[in-house]
């Protein structure tokens, strides 16, 4: 009887779990992003010429400042962390100009690969410069005690963006940086945070032989990162600036004249162009 008994429990416990199985469950969207925050509409959006103008002051003068209302900008993804030379960062341009996202979070490359075109809510980020580089963050205080805009949490910033369509690398292509405006304060302001190709140049230490950025003392690394000189141009105007942890680090320079691909970006008066990978430097086609 007690075999009987257990028989029967079994049997029901097997119809009910089944019952359940075969009930009505919420399948996964197909359609909606498992990154950022969905519920992001488009509305007060502005450009980033516009941003650049409006922040001017705070960004020139090395300060930071809070959005207090609701702003958005929109543009796509042109440089990321793909190859570990840009650091917890993303760059994005809307043709009127381009901005630099900082992130506490690594990989950003797999869901803001370049071509990808994301909409930012500002409200409750900050817009700073850091060396007079426009950048999108949170407050951070150094060991020093000067406080700067850096990098949001993930969470945060999973709150203040959502990817729009699929990405399309086709559509992010270099614009041509002009040598002869290299010292124009003007043209660096509206272009730095850009995705650009400087052509026909060439590496003032590449030998064959000396790599971007060793780690064994022979270059001086500021913030772990070297700054390799252009012939013909002061280090104070223009350097490709290499980090140690890059995937490239260890790579020989190319000798002769190359046309170099990279983020553009400022500190203060100097140029730092970024490689994204080691593709990015290319024998010269002209």
């Amino acid at each position: 009887m007690k075999s009987y008994s257990k028989y029967i429990l079994s049997l029901f416990a097997a119809l009910v779990f089944a019952s359940c199985m075969s009930g009505e469950w919420d399948e996964p969207s197909l359609t909606e992003s498992p990154y950022g925050n969905n519920s992001l509409t488009e509305s007060n959006l502005i450009s980033i010429s516009d941003l650049k103008t409006r922040y001017a002051n705070t960004i020139n003068g090395g300060m930071m400042e809070e959005v207090k209302e609701p702003m958005q900008v929109k543009g796509v993804v042109t440089a990321n962390d793909i190859q570990g030379n840009i650091y917890n960062e993303v760059a994005i341009d809307d043709g009127t100009g381009a901005f630099v996202i900082c992130i506490s979070q690594g990989g950003l490359f797999g869901y803001l690969p370049v071509g990808q075109e994301i909409l930012v809510e500002l409200k409750g980020l900050y817009i700073g410069g850091y060396g007079m580089q426009g950048e999108i963050g949170m407050p951070y205080t150094n060991a020093s005690g000067r406080t700067y805009v850096s990098r949001m949490s993930r969470m945060v910033w999973n709150e203040h963006f959502r990817l729009i369509g699929n990405s399309d690398p086709s559509r992010v292509v270099p614009e041509e940086f002009n040598i002869q405006m290299l010292k124009d304060n003007q043209y660096m302001t509206e272009n730095c945070g850009k995705l650009m190709v400087l052509r026909g140049v060439e590496l003032a230490d590449a030998d064959g032989k000396a790599v971007f950025a060793p780690s064994d003392g022979s270059v001086t690394l500021v913030s772990n990162s070297a700054n390799r000189a252009l012939k013909g141009h002061n280090a104070s105007d223009i350097v490709v600036r290499t980090s140690s942890y890059a995937d490239f680090a260890n790579s020989v320079m190319p000798t002769g004249r190359v046309d170099i691909t990279g983020l553009f970006t400022r500190f203060n008066n100097t140029w730092q162009i970024l490689l994204r990978t080691i593709d990015d430097i290319q024998p010269s086609k002209q």
